[in-house]
């Protein structure tokens, strides 16, 4: 039996037989991006390079950064303080809470731990889980973690949270431009408006060298370009491939005689380095179709023309440009209808690493109404570089009405547009002087940060000192700032009931003195 003191929204009674829990997966998604950006075009002349580059060659209008005020930890405190308060839950009612990241400051101690601060208050320290890395893929492994652990024997009744962040910089030159920042929280439990389907995920992972960071002392990588793009491609071909293996064996198990195809899709999202990365993959789902189809109809529908493909090896075609030219151009109507509204954060912020992949998730969601998103499944892409990838699906419930888990969901996410639209933004030359000052000082001990706060978004939390053992301290800004967001910060689109007032989560920590900025708390004492 089901025994615990925590009652989750939907969740089984407590005097149920234990069972497998119904309908795992994502109940409430926070995304947090930072309050500054820089013009791709403007960066465009400011690098000397041709007009269009990053524009059109990468699909990116704008990118977000952080200054030396943020760090992995500071993002990951804003969006999991920013979800508990727009969700109105006690940190009590969390069993787990596990971090994926590939931003490193701390080779021993987990940014999962700074977060427990959080919990403080609550007095609830029976919360498992640590941090996952590989590259953009950890906050998938996490993800999975925490839909294993509320299916397992393990669990006990009560949420997992799982918090995907990261902060994407690369030194001066091509690869700068692909950078980005952010953190998504994603709340999991049984009954949730986004189910992940059980049994579909199709997994590759391989050795390669094509995106690394062997410098403990450095935040840029080490990236093979061409390398990269080869190895997201052919991951995404295999994960496809033993996906499309393993729904077609539960269809034939259901007496159903199908081929799965891109058609079964209502929406795909991918993790996205670039957006045109993205649109070149989904045209190779299409190419994956085409190739796979015993019979396809190359005089009318999606397949019209493409005959000439017919024979092509796929491993052959990764840098094929004819080959994708033709796909693109057939692919464009599924791409307009499944998979450009996912872009919306990617193309606003860049790459967020892990949670570039949920960013796009929570763009879908926040240009749709929970109508239209009723009864879809979505695919989704998840690629780390090194490599590890999977694809799997997520089947939108098909409750949309009114207060319904789904409309709830979508209202949180209602006012994306206006956040990303209320950023500030500066010139190319400030956004260097920034990343030459993250260079500089990314690993000092005894520093103190630069950088304004007041630029920072209402209910930021952000670095005040690295002390000379290299403790990090950090302290919240005021949710009462005077910007014009902090309305869209505290109460979203959902009904004000649901969301508690935010000094009444505001954890109190022993031993530390709250200055005239906010609270503060540590990264430790070892």
């Amino acid at each position: 039996m089901i025994v615990s003191p925590f009652r989750m929204p939907g969740s089984l009674p407590a005097v149920c037989e234990a069972a497998w829990p119904k309908d795992v997966g994502i109940i409430a998604l926070e995304v947090y991006f930072p309050s500054q950006y820089v013009e791709q075009a403007e960066l465009e002349e400011f690098d000397g390079v041709s007009a269009g580059k990053y524009t059109v060659g990468l699909g990116q209008a704008r990118m977000g950064f952080c200054s030396d005020r943020e760090d992995i930890s500071s993002l990951c405190l804003t969006v999991v303080q920013r979800l508990m308060e727009r969700s109105g839950l006690s940190y009590d009612s969390v069993g787990r809470l596990e971090v994926g990241t590939e931003t490193i400051i701390d080779k021993s101690k987990s940014s999962k731990t700074v977060l427990m601060q959080l919990f403080q208050e609550s007095g609830n320290t029976d919360v498992e889980g640590v941090d996952t890395t590989n590259a953009c893929y950890g906050g998938t492994a996490a993800l999975f973690n925490a839909v294993n652990w509320v299916e397992s024997s393990s669990w006990d009744g009560r949420y997992a949270l799982v918090v995907a962040g990261d902060i994407a910089v690369y030194a001066s030159g091509s690869a700068r431009p692909t950078g980005g920042a952010g953190a998504v929280a994603m709340l999991v439990g049984p009954n949730a408006p986004l189910a992940f389907e059980r049994g579909l995920r199709g997994t590759h992972m391989q050795h390669a060298y094509d995106f690394y960071k062997p410098d403990m002392v450095s935040e840029y990588p080490v990236v093979d370009g061409k390398l990269s793009i080869q190895c997201y491609l052919s991951a995404l071909d295999r994960c496809y491939s033993v996906y499309r293996n393993k729904i077609h064996g539960q269809w034939q198990r259901e007496g159903l005689d199908k081929r799965c195809s891109l058609e079964d899709f209502g929406f795909m999202v991918f993790h996205s380095p670039y957006c045109k990365l993205v649109q070149k993959s989904l045209a190779r789902l299409m190419l994956n179709d085409f190739l796979c189809h015993p019979s396809p109809d190359t005089e009318s529908g999606p397949f019209s023309g493409l005959d000439a493909f017919r024979d092509v090896k796929i491993e052959d075609t990764y840098f094929d440009r004819d080959v994708e030219k033709a796909f693109l151009k057939a692919s464009s109507e599924a791409f307009e209808n499944k998979t450009k509204a996912s872009l919306l954060i990617s193309n606003q912020n860049g790459n967020m690493y892990t949670p570039s992949v949920y960013g796009c998730l929570a763009s879908v969601l926040a240009q749709h109404t929970p109508q239209q998103l009723a009864g879809q499944r979505i695919g989704v892409f998840s690629y780390g570089s090194g490599f590890a990838a999977t694809l799997y699906s997520i089947k939108v419930t098909p409750d949309a009405t009114p207060g319904s888990a789904l409309d709830k969901l979508v209202s949180s996410l209602c006012d994306l547009q206006a956040r990303l639209d209320s950023r500030k933004k500066v010139s190319p030359h400030v956004f260097a002087q920034n990343m030459k000052l993250r260079e500089e000082t990314h690993y000092l001990a005894n520093y103190t940060p630069q950088g304004p706060v007041e630029d920072l978004f209402p209910g930021t939390w952000y670095l005040t000192r690295v002390d000379e053992k290299h403790r990090r301290q950090y302290s919240r800004r005021s949710m009462s700032a005077e910007r014009p967001l902090e309305a869209g910060l505290i109460t979203s689109c959902m009904e004000p009931e649901h969301i508690p007032s935010p000094l009444k989560k505001m954890p109190r920590i022993p031993c530390t003195t709250a200055g005239p900025e906010g609270l503060v708390i540590s990264n430790g004492d070892h």
